[in-house]
Order: C-alpha cells, then structure tokens, then sequence
C-alpha cells in the first residue's frame, strides 16, 4: 500500500474532528438538523484551516445513505466514492484550472441533469476566486436560481476578487486562523499516534511557522519524522525552517527593552551568522511585542494571547518592564521594517538600524509620562526630604519693579507716595518701557500697540494717551477688555491710585515723542546693539526669571530635572 502524508490521513471525516472553526461546523449541522439548507455556500480564510475539508464532509452529510445526516457514516458507497474524490454527484472543479466562461457553460448545461446516486449533485468549486469575469456572468443566474438537486460549495481565500453579485447569492463563512494552542493539541495527538517523540518546545516551533493553517503544521510534522525519525527536538526544527526559537526571540525582546543596544546587535548578528530568516524574525517580534502590549494592557484576557501557557510568565515579566506607550512606539518601527526588509539588499543593517531605534524608544521618556511626573509634582506638596534649610536657600526675589536708569525713575521706584500732579507725565515717559512689559506679561498683544504711544497728560482721575495717526490701528487694538485691564493695573502699580486711560489718535500736527530708552518697534528693540539697550533687555530677562522662578510648579519642576531657566519669551 502506497504512503499517505499526514495531511491526508488525518484529514477531518467528520463535523466534530474540524479543528477551531465551530461557528461555522455549528452553523452548518444546525441548518441540516432543521431541513434549512441553502444552495448555495462560501468558505472564506487562509490555506491550510479547512476550507475543504468542510466542503467534503458537507457533501457527504447530504449525500450519505443515512442523510442527510450531521453524522455522514464514512462506510456507504456514497462517502467512500466522496472520500476517494471519485463520486459522479459530487463534483470537484479546481477554478485556477478551469475559469473560461466555456467551461462555465458547460458546468451550466449538466446542471439540469438529475443525480446518479445520491439526492444532490453538488459542485465543490476550490479557489473559485480565479473564474473570469464573464465565467462569472455566466454562473448568475443558474447560481440564483439552481435546480433543487442541485448544491453549490464554494472555497477561496481571496474574497474581494469575487464579484458581488455572487457573494450575494451565497452564504458566506469565514474561517479563522487556528489558535497555536489547538495546533499543538492536534500535533500531539498525531504524533502519539505515530509513535513519534516530539518536545513541547518543537510542537511550538511547529505551530508557530504554520501561522495558523493545521495542514501546513502536519505537512511540517510529516517533513521532520523524514528528516530525524522518531525523535525531534526544537532544533531540529529549527534548522529545517530557519525559525527562530522562542528563548532567543525573549531574550532579543528583552535585551530591546533594557536599551541594551550592544546584545541587540551582538543577537542579530549571532541569528544572521546561523542562517536564520531576518523577515520572519520581524514577524515573530512583531508578534512577541503584541502580545505583550496585550498583556500589559488587559493581563486579565490571556484568552487573547495566541501563545503556549509556558510564555505566559515571561511575556508578564517582559509587559512590566515598558510602559504600553513605548511599546506600541516599538511595534510601529517593526512594521515599518518589515514593509522595508522585502525590498533591502542589506536585511542584516536594516534589521539592527531598525532594532537600535526599538532600543532607544524603549528607554526614552515620553512626553506623556513626563506630564504625568508634572501633574504629580503639582498635585504633591514640597519634594519629599527637603529640609528647612533647603527651603531657606532659595533666595527670596523682591516683587518691586526694577529701578530705571534715571535717578528721577529711580526716586519714584523707591517712593511709596504718590507722584506729585506735574511730575506724572515725565515720569511716565522714563518708565514708559516698564509700564510696557508689566502690560505684556498679561496682554502680549498689546506689547507692540503701547510702543508706538506716548503718555501726553494727566489728571486726577485721567490719563491721555496718544497715538500717532500712521498707526491708528494700535490704538483700536488697545481697547479689547483684556488689553485695557492690563494697563489699568500696570498704571495703578506705578501711580499708587486707580486712573482711567483714554486712548487718543494725534494730528498729523502733533508728534509723539517717544522716551529715548524706549525702542519704537520691537524689531528695533531685537537690532538696537547699542550698551543700553543690553543693559535694559538683560534687566527685563532677570526680571521674568525671578518672576517665574516664584511659582511653585516652576520651581519643583527644576528641582526634579535639575534644570534651570535660560530665557523667558512671550
């Protein structure tokens, strides 16, 4: 008797023996329980998951002597004839071979015709997908209006190919990747059957290079009983199919979270020295840091990590070492590289550029996180230890505003007595550029409105300030409610009473003399080299420092990232 390969031999004969697709073998035995079986069916998923084999054990379910029947005996002529692929009413067609609009036709034309054994002839039509267009056409309307001998079974793995006049004429289903764990189940149950010795490590190595098709799993299996005999190790799959085993694939992952860039490399180079695939290793890293992102965020749905349980205690290890933030960062730079690797004739350099980046962005600070130390800062009182003498030592700063370079600016500073009536207006003008930035503090847009003015008279309850014409739009711009707050404020500061601004536009007559250590413009005020001017925008600089150097969030700030404030800008 000639071989058969595992794949086949362990194909599934019955609904129960399909492996990780009981939403549709469900579905399926229900609707052949209550008589509601339609005409027409697609099975949708990846190779290798029992598209097929589904197919098959439907058609001998409605053909078999006893049917139909959601348990199909496998011993009437009918299931053995369908078993063999020799039955004359279930018809297998291969759509890669046959898709001309011809052969659909003359599909179309036996239809009518009743079937020789069986109640039903069925037409099981694999990778239905690769029909023509115009085969397709042809195939509508005996698809939407078949005989009721007559059973359609569709199979692809590539439905958008499909025109959409035929998926609405099916019931669709679609078929899952099966769960590594299952894979593993089924492999042991194979494996003992065959007297074959296989290490949990190799059954793992085996399920994880299927990417979830049973077949391919088995076909992998069968390879290795050639290749080594009754006993495999996890090396011994490994060196058949270039993959990666689990230990060096945690200890990669971990040396990318330690930002140990120096292992990173030294791994990469060891995996690439040993003939290993750099384009799975980035699928299986990609794959390790989903599942630990998926473990760090809801370690409660171990349902949800497609992994042995022996990976569980490391994956929670690995999870508590990075923030989710930095390992989604991680998982972007990894399906960037693997959109890069297919095309890269260095894979080796792109994969270790690729892998020092994951390092860095496993051990950088996110902004996140340092708003939340902010918040933190904020929300605690003073640090943790500091001593009373540590709060003594930071200097006290004085609230009083700089003195001007004047001594009659300097007189009025140190005054606490108002200024007396005639001196108002001079004074203003020496301390017009102090008035200007204590109002830009609070109103930054009035800044550049106020330097082209000019204080012109003063009264006891009133100010006049004017304007020059060519720049009358400043003076419009000086009366929103926040801007004329701020010089309300500013103006009782340095006249110790409460006085009320007018804003006035001069004639063209009228100039307005400006202070000389005021600059017209503040680009003037950025050119001007001058050592006044220095003088003046180094005082201004200090100011604000000790102004901000006040507030509380500010100076633990600091303190915790031991920095310190260079310049202060509007």
């Amino acid at each position: 008797m000639s071989y058969e390969v595992l794949a086949r031999k362990w194909r599934p004969a019955r609904f129960e023996e399909v492996v990780g697709q009981e939403h549709v073998t469900t579905t399926l035995k229900n609707a052949i329980s209550s008589g509601r079986i339609a005409h027409a069916y697609l099975f949708v998923g990846p190779r290798g998951v029992g598209k097929t084999s589904i197919a098959r054990i439907l058609a001998k379910a409605l053909n078999c002597a006893d049917g139909p029947t959601v348990t199909p005996c496998g011993k009437c002529d009918s299931c053995k004839e369908i078993v063999d692929s020799r039955s004359l009413d279930v018809i297998e067609i291969d759509g890669a071979s046959n898709n001309s609009v011809d052969q659909v036709r003359e599909l179309r034309d036996t239809v009518r015709y009743m079937p020789a054994r069986g109640p039903f002839k069925i037409y099981v039509i694999d990778e239905v997908h690769m029909l023509s267009t115009q085969a397709f056409n042809a195939l509508l309307k005996t698809l939407e209006e078949p005989p009721s001998h007559v059973k359609f079974l569709f199979a692809t793995t590539e439905p958008q190919k499909i025109l959409a006049t035929i998926l609405s004429r099916c019931q669709r289903f679609d078929l899952r990747r099966i769960p590594v764990p299952m894979i593993i189940q089924r492999l042991t149950e194979i494996a003992k059957d065959e007297d074959v010795a296989v290490s949990d490590d190799a059954l793992l190595a085996i399920a994880r290079g299927s990417e979830g098709g049973l077949r391919d799993a088995e076909s992998a299996l069968d390879q290795l009983i050639s290749f080594k005999g009754q006993a495999i190790t996890e090396d011994d799959v490994l060196s058949v199919f270039g993959l990666v085993s689990r230990s060096a694939l945690e200890d990669l992952a971990d040396a990318i979270l330690r930002g140990d860039m120096a292992a990173v490399i030294g791994l990469v180079g060891a995996l690439d020295s040993a003939g290993k695939d750099m384009q799975r290793l980035v699928l299986d890293l990609l794959s390790h840091f989903r599942n630990l992102l998926v473990c760090s965020c809801a370690r409660d749905s171990a349902i949800e990590l497609d992994i042995a349980e022996s990976q569980l205690d490391t994956l929670c290890r690995q999870a508590e070492m990075a923030a989710p933030e930095r390992l989604i960062g991680i998982s972007d730079i990894l399906v960037e590289t693997d959109g890069r690797l297919r095309y890269s004739l260095s894979k080796r350099t792109l994969l270790e550029t690729a892998l020092i980046r994951c390092a860095r962005a496993a051990s950088a600070v996110s902004i996140e996180e340092i708003l939340q130390q902010l918040n933190k800062l904020k929300k605690s009182g003073p640090p943790i230890g500091r001593s009373a003498s540590a709060e003594r030592s930071i200097p006290a700063v004085s609230t009083a505003p700089e003195a001007s370079s004047t001594p009659a600016a300097a007189e009025v500073s140190n005054s606490e007595e108002p200024v007396e009536a005639g001196d108002e207006v001079g004074m203003l003008k020496t301390r017009w550029h102090e008035i200007v930035e204590r109002v830009s503090r609070v109103a930054p847009l009035a800044r550049s409105a106020l330097l082209d003015s000019c204080p012109v008279s003063v009264s006891d309850d009133t100010l006049v300030i004017g304007f020059d014409p060519e720049f009358a739009e400043h003076c419009e711009v000086m009366k929103s409610a926040r801007n004329m707050k701020a010089f309300r404020l500013a103006l009782r500061d340095v006249l110790k009473r409460d006085i009320e601004p007018e804003l006035r536009i001069l004639k063209k007559s009228e100039a307005v003399v400006l202070p000389a250590d005021v600059p017209a413009t503040p680009q003037q005020a950025h050119d001007d080299d001058s050592p006044v001017a220095e003088k003046k925008s180094a005082r201004a600089t200090a100011g604000a420092i000790k102004e901000w150097m006040q507030n509380d969030t500010v100076r633990k700030t600091l303190e915790a990232f031991d920095g310190e404030i260079v310049d202060v800008r509007e």
